[in-house]
């Protein structure tokens, strides 16, 4: 394979999705990824229309209907009065796309998968506990100096490096990329139990977000490790609480009580307290060097936006790469509309949206909080405006303006 191939760091969600999309477009991959083994994290598992659509034709919707679940709906519920302000429901648009559901696929399955695809596939090598240090390019490849898991150096080279590797990315910061943006004053607390909020709600949908002036909360169903069911809540915490008040067991608790109360306490699964940021790289392309996903965009969690545009990225990309090595594409101008379609899918959409929707759920201002729950009960009663929500939440405009600019 040597320097025809692609090399991808980063064995996540969209560093597995790419390396698959390139051989199907019969371009040799080398996937590094700097842990042993890719991470098991269910921090990421909704997938909106579009992206349904693309792991339809990379062949993998089979294992992701298997593995996940189908949601058709979510709701917007005010936790102060307990009414649910907003049912949205992509089967019911007049203009349903191919896939009317989001789909419930935990990004460890979605990785999973994949590798086990690619684990006999000749065009595809793999590597784990390989952890790159160091990059250089020229006219006709890039080396990629990396750190084997004895602790030995190798030098690999490909046509293309692709970074995949994560907010904190290597591959970002060695291409001396910006990674402009914001991180949010407050942390986020992601709270996992195998309980079954059906049985308290029967409002509920899989996906659900509640309305609170302190405390708002997304709480989302996943089909589980073993298919028993994992419901996720995710809300915000106050800057200046500590790791210690945060995670203690009755904090915990009193959270999840908050919201849906019950007798009895709830049995947590896992938990995890992390810092969310809003950014987006200053160029998706340097030369041979490229970035796709979280190493490109992050964003904070509300809507589940961020692995659905890493994957749009990926598929993308790898269009825009077997143009290039296999058709004689003339590459700079096309890995610069890369840059400019993907980009303008994260400032114009995904950046903007996350945004609107974490201040509509979380809005202090009683005025303003009953302006914006009203909007919401709109938008969910007529039908057009509840398309046109639909579109902008899944996606399905960011991908159509972004894949129209030139």
């Amino acid at each position: 394979m040597g320097r025809d191939r692609v090399i991808i760091a980063g064995a996540g969600p969209i560093g597995a999705v790419l390396a698959y999309a390139l051989r199907q477009r019969d371009i040799p991959i080398l996937l590094i990824e700097a842990l042993p083994a890719p991470e098991i994290d269910c921090r990421a598992a909704s997938c909106h229309p579009p992206t349904v659509a693309m792991l339809d034709e990379l062949g993998l919707l089979e294992d992701g209907l298997e593995q996940g679940l189908v949601s058709p709906v979510f709701n917007y519920l005010d936790r102060v009065t307990g009414e649910l302000i907003g049912r949205f429901d992509i089967e019911a648009m007049r203009e349903r796309p191919a896939h009317p559901y989001v789909l419930q696929w935990e990004q460890y399955k979605i990785v999973g998968t994949v590798l086990k695809r690619l684990a006999d596939d000749p065009g595809a090598e793999i590597r784990m506990s390989t952890r790159v240090v160091a990059i250089a390019q020229d006219a006709d490849k890039v080396d990629v100096t990396v750190t084997l898991p004895d602790g030995s150096s190798d030098i690999l080279s490909g046509r293309y490096l692709v970074g995949c590797d994560g907010g904190r990315s290597t591959i970002r910061k060695l291409a001396d990329i910006e990674f402009d943006g914001f991180t949010w004053p407050e942390r986020f607390l992601k709270i996992d139990t195998r309980f079954d909020f059906f049985g308290l709600r029967p409002e509920l949908s899989n996906r659900n977000y509640f309305s609170d002036p302190d405390e708002w909360l997304n709480l989302f169903k996943a089909r589980g490790a073993g298919g028993e069911g994992m419901w996720r809540a995710v809300s915000p915490t106050l800057p200046e609480q500590t790791d210690d008040e945060l995670l203690s067991p009755d904090a915990v608790e009193a959270r999840l009580q908050k919201f849906c109360p019950k007798p009895g306490r709830y049995e947590i699964a896992t938990i995890a307290l992390y810092k969310v940021h809003q950014r987006v790289a200053a160029t998706f392309n340097r030369g041979r060097v490229l970035l796709a996903g979280d190493s490109a965009h992050v964003n904070n969690p509300v809507g589940g936006m961020g692995m659905n545009g890493g994957i749009h990225d990926a598929i993308n990309l790898a269009d825009k790469l077997k143009a290039i090595m296999l058709e004689g594409a003339d590459a700079p101008p096309l890995l610069d509309r890369y840059t400019r379609q993907r980009r303008k899918a994260q400032v114009d959409y995904v950046q903007a949206q996350s945004i609107q929707n974490k201040q509509t759920l979380g809005e202090k201002d009683p005025v303003e909080r009953a302006k914006k729950l009203d909007g919401i009960r709109r938008q969910s009663a007529d039908p057009e405006l509840h398309d046109a929500f639909i579109r902008r939440a899944c996606l399905i405009d960011s991908l159509r303006d972004a894949n129209a600019t030139l």
